[in-house]
């Protein structure tokens, strides 16, 4: 196995999502979630969920309930407080590292390959799961939806990415599972590989990824 020097010449970074590509949280967010609205009498259809509000950050989430349900927006600020506790108990209890995502990340960095993690999460979710994850340090760059004026599916999450490696679209690589995810990564310009989950992503397939361009 190796990436070549042809393809370091042409790939300069890499940004990877998080929930569902690096980490295995969707279940958790999808749990934390429902938790949260249960305390309200409110639910999320799993297959809704994974069809259509998998990757939105989670006051997203709450507004397209409040249009769907008519949930009280009044309700928002202290469901979206459990929720994101709920989320922290679940990454303290769940999250552990991932030999496979660890040897991905030390042999890009190796080949001189940037990496950044763009997340819709929050930047204490997102930070915290990278660490317990032993990702953390190999970094180059971390972005939340705290950091932009539009998160996930308008592509200024993976721009910013882009703008701070000091890359451009035609030397990254973008590892995506979500629909709204793709779509940034897409809008972006940049190589979208896109997965159906955190099994799929390894040093192998990005190799495979970059031999196709």
């Amino acid at each position: 196995m190796g990436i070549t020097i042809t393809d370091l010449n042409v790939i300069k970074a890499v940004l990877f999502d998080l929930d569902g590509v690096l980490v295995d949280a969707t279940e958790w967010h999808y749990e934390a979630l429902n938790k949260a609205l249960g305390l309200f009498g409110y639910n999320i259809d799993r297959q809704r969920h994974l069809g259509f509000y998998n990757g939105l950050p989670t006051r997203v989430k709450l507004s397209h309930l409040t249009e769907e349900f008519g949930m009280p927006e009044a309700l928002h600020d202290f469901i979206y407080e459990m929720k994101q506790q709920y989320t922290i108990d679940f990454i303290y209890k769940l999250c552990r590292p991932d030999f496979q995502k660890q040897l991905m990340f030390k042999y890009l960095k190796k080949s001189g390959i940037k990496i950044g993690v763009c997340s819709n999460s929050i930047h204490e979710t997102l930070e915290m799961m990278l660490k317990k994850s032993d990702l953390f340090n190999d970094c180059d760059v971390i972005i939340s939806n705290q950091d932009v004026e539009k998160s996930k599916p308008d592509p200024e999450m993976y721009l910013k990415g882009m703008e701070a490696l000091g890359v451009s679209p035609d030397g990254t690589i973008i590892v995506e599972d979500s629909p709204h995810g793709i779509e940034a990564a897409k809008a972006s310009g940049a190589h979208v590989c896109v997965v159906k989950g955190i099994h799929d992503v390894h040093l192998s397939l990005l190799e495979d990824y970059m031999t196709r361009l």
